[in-house]
């Protein structure tokens, strides 16, 4: 947990990635300091049902905040919400005071990156060019790659264990493998604010919680849909409890995650276990 703690927006269109692309960014966050989101109660309807209902929301500059519930809460509804993919029926979206909907694309991908669920892999792309594609999602110069972009790739692949998938097609992967590579190219886009929906689908344990650490340790302002409850609460300065596209609890986690709480939204028996501090969510007998 940090210290102090108790995608049409932002995902390059895979366009073929060789030639003169624009100029690059570097994947470290860019500006001078990460980002406020706030949702103003955000109303949304979906196929004639209400997925959202007057939910607000606020995300101190640099802040991890885990946004939980059981399937149909209202979760990915919100993340699009705050990622500028989807206009709200009523409400509004922030960051740092301004209407998310208003800013053009170009300018969205420059300050904040999304994940979501479903990313379209069926184009025949390698890592490396994926990878490519993100540092210069965000550039209007255009010019040929250089060594240095070269090189950075090489760098990120390596800081996310990729190594041996750089010169793989995305359609040669295993869903953890394409997901890890896909993690990558968020944050390679260098943005200060970063939404991942469900972003440890698929991976190995291992490769969950470097996720959730390298967010934690990071300055970057972080909104992600999470089903693990042990990962929220371990990793997330706050958890944001969805129900029936409402908020019901927002808060430290050892205050939302509650046996009572977890009971009553989740429908299950629940039991909290504190160990070392830590909240542990056991289901079942």
């Amino acid at each position: 947990m940090k210290p102090g703690s108790g995608v049409k927006a932002s995902v390059p269109s895979l366009s073929h990635p060789h030639g003169g692309r624009p100029v690059v960014t570097p994947s470290a966050p860019t500006g001078s300091r990460a980002s406020t989101l706030d949702a103003d109660d955000v109303h949304l309807v979906h196929r004639r049902t209400k997925a959202l209902a007057g939910v607000s929301l606020h995300v101190e500059p640099g802040e991890t905040v885990a946004v939980v519930g059981p399937n149909g809460s209202g979760k990915t509804s919100l993340l699009r919400i705050m990622a500028g993919i989807t206009q709200p029926d009523r409400g509004r979206a922030l960051i740092d005071g301004r209407e998310l909907h208003s800013i053009g694309d170009r300018e969205r991908a420059q300050i904040v990156a999304c994940m979501t669920q479903e990313e379209h892999t069926d184009l025949p792309f390698t890592a490396r060019e994926v990878l490519l594609l993100a540092r210069t999602a965000t550039m209007s110069d255009w010019r040929p790659y250089r060594t240095e972009d070269h090189r950075a790739v090489e760098d990120l692949a390596d800081s996310w264990d990729l190594g041996d998938l750089l010169d793989r097609s995305l359609q040669q992967m295993s869903g953890g493998e394409r997901r890890r590579v896909l993690l990558a190219r968020t944050f390679a886009q260098g943005t200060r604010t970063v939404i991942l929906d469900e972003p440890t689908n698929h991976l190995d344990l291992r490769y969950q919680h470097d996720l959730l650490e390298r967010l934690s340790a990071s300055s970057r302002t972080a909104l992600v849909a999470l089903h693990d409850l042990d990962l929220a609460a371990a990793y997330c300065d706050r958890v944001v409890l969805m129900e029936g596209g409402r908020v019901v609890a927002d808060g430290p986690p050892d205050r939302v995650l509650t046996a009572t709480a977890v009971e009553t939204v989740y429908g299950v028996r629940a039991r909290r276990a504190d160990l070392d501090g830590r909240v542990r969510i056991l289901i079942g007998r």
